[in-house]
């Protein structure tokens, strides 16, 4: 069940708070809330919405969330589709106990794009997401410790078998070790410059 609340949020049965892009540009121009992109550095570097600040959600933490926030601002959280940033208002639930509302925007930069809505897009940075890398990693680790354990040697099933505890983890604390670690790799790290445009000016 969903409610609309007076103040633009919607609440489900499960009391997660959300908006949608339009309600959070209107805070953003009124200074309403503090929007905090929850994606890695690289998705951020190259396409982001203009006022939103960084926490990724491999190294979230609700206390620094907050503390981005001014006196009575919400904070507003976003990925690239909504599923990041539920999981870290699952996270930051305990900050509504502290008077800090959390709420997610629903569908992420893609429904605010949807919406043409402006982003800013740095056109120096090039090459696939981080979130990429992991699944491409994963996936040869994967398919190269089955064919191990198939061909040579049964006890290289370790190797799938640590992947799949490895995704487990990740899916239940909401952080990626190995996204870390890939997103500090030299060719993840944001090239300096202002190669950087605003859609609907120098953009397509």
């Amino acid at each position: 069940m969903t409610t609309m609340n007076v103040n633009g949020t919607t609440t489900t049965s499960a009391s997660a708070r959300e908006a949608s892009p339009k309600q959070v540009g209107a805070w953003l121009r009124s200074g309403e809330c503090v929007l905090i992109d929850v994606r890695e550095p690289d998705e951020h570097a190259r396409e982001r919405i203009p006022g939103s600040k960084l926490l990724p959600l491999s190294r979230f933490d609700p206390q620094q969330a907050a503390a981005m926030a001014r006196p009575g601002q919400r904070v507003v959280v976003h990925c690239r589709s909504g599923r990041r940033s539920s999981d870290a208002c699952r996270m930051a639930a305990s900050l509504a106990e502290m008077g800090v509302p959390v709420v997610n925007m629903t569908g992420g930069i893609e429904a605010w794009k949807a919406e043409s809505l402006p982003v800013q897009v740095n056109t120096k940075v090039s090459g696939i997401s981080v979130m990429r890398q992991v699944q491409l990693v994963i996936g040869v680790l994967a398919l190269a410790g089955s064919a191990l354990a198939w061909f040579v040697d049964p006890r290289f099933v370790a190797i799938p078998a640590f992947l799949g505890a490895g995704l487990t983890f990740a899916g239940a604390t909401g952080t990626c070790a190995l996204a870390s670690l890939i997103g500090r790799m030299p060719w993840n790290r944001a090239k300096n410059g202002s190669d950087s445009c605003t859609t609907g000016s120098c953009c397509g």
